[in-house]
């Protein structure tokens, strides 16, 4: 074997699955050197990074679904001072052109890691960031369940013969969650009976899911608090669109090159939509991460009504003859920059 085929660097693909992640090597020029199948688990990512590792010096290694099914993989390869490249799922054009298959999906990892197509790190998942986003998970699905059923009491309550809604009438939430589930219908064979035994119900629900809703805050508060006080002190943020905002960058921040980037990522910079005599021209951008882009539409909403520089801005632009989407496009793109400027830097 000669000098050079025993230094060539070797660039990694990875198509992960539930149960087994699928492995190739490629070499300096591209060409396929191995393809191999690794068990989903710490022993399995061990022998698919020796595997690599056997065919000479790893450069680095794409991997898709650093998030989800290749997670374990990604953090065992870092902590081996490993490059790991996060890559998105293939074309759906290279997909109808080429096929579909583990290993073609692999290959394509390792070309888009290799040629610079995909540059991206992944976001770590093993800080407090990784916290906040476990919480956050429960958290949504606990609020979306309070919504579904308090509109669900609601439309009850609308339906309902007007001895029963006359009881709730002009009650807020709070005291339409609490004097339902504070009820005590006695038992009879009617109507009236059943609606009101099954308000109950979805009262103690609600109430069950604000007290999970209030525990899952007080976990998160001091890790945010810790983590990110900057960006919580930024006004409008608070404590849900901080922590929206930490997940969506992950534990690396750095790895987000800029501002420019940030917003793009968060689904608020521009882009281009014309050419020729329309050149210029710019559309709304409907891409990026959708949860980062409410976290600054939320913040945006809380400005306009209690900021006073930007409600002095708001009346400008209006009188310009701008509407509130056009305002609102503009200020996302603001409070994207200024958001940036105050995300937590491990390096910090």
């Amino acid at each position: 074997m000669s000098i050079v085929e025993d230094t060539r660097a070797v660039t990694g693909g990875v198509d992960t699955h539930a149960d087994v992640h699928v492995a190739v090597a490629l070499d300096e020029l591209g060409a396929l050197l191995g393809t191999a199948e690794f068990a989903r688990t710490p022993e399995g990512y061990a022998a698919l990074l020796g595997w690599l590792d056997g065919f000479g010096p790893v450069a680095k290694i794409g991997i898709e679904g650093t998030g989800s099914y290749g997670a374990g993989l990604a953090r065992t390869a870092a902590a081996q001072g490993m490059t790991v490249v996060e890559v998105d799922c293939p074309n759906r054009q290279d997909r109808y052109r080429f096929g579909k298959s583990d290993t073609v999906d692999a290959v394509s990892a390792a070309r888009a890691a290799q040629s610079g197509h995909a540059a991206g790190l992944p976001k770590g998942g093993t800080g407090p960031v990784e916290s906040m986003r476990v919480i956050m998970v429960a958290k949504r699905s606990a609020s979306a369940q309070r919504v579904r059923t308090i509109n669900q009491m609601r439309h009850l309550i609308f339906a309902a013969p007007d001895t029963i809604r006359g009881r709730f009438y002009g009650l807020n939430i709070y005291h339409l969650t609490r004097v339902a589930a504070a009820m005590r219908p006695r038992p009879a064979d009617d109507v009236d009976y059943v609606t009101l035994y099954t308000l109950r119900e979805l009262g103690r629900r609600a109430r069950l899911l604000d007290g999970e809703i209030d525990r899952l805050d007080a976990l998160l508060k001091p890790i945010v608090t810790a983590h990110a006080p900057a960006l919580l002190n930024v006004f409008g943020c608070g404590l849900l669109n901080t922590a929206t905002l930490c997940v969506a960058a992950g534990d690396h921040p750095e790895r987000i090159r800029n501002e420019a980037a940030w917003a793009n990522m968060c689904g608020v910079a521009p882009i281009a939509a014309g050419s020729g005599k329309t050149n210029g021209r710019v559309r709304l951008n409907r891409g990026g991460n959708r949860q980062a882009n409410s976290a600054l539409h939320r913040i945006v909403l809380v400005r306009m009504g209690h900021h006073e520089p930007t409600k002095t801005y708001v009346a400008r632009r209006r009188a310009e003859g701008r509407n509130n989407l056009e305002i609102m496009r503009t200020l996302k793109r603001y409070v994207a920059r200024e958001t940036f400027k105050h995300l937590p830097r491990s390096t910090d």
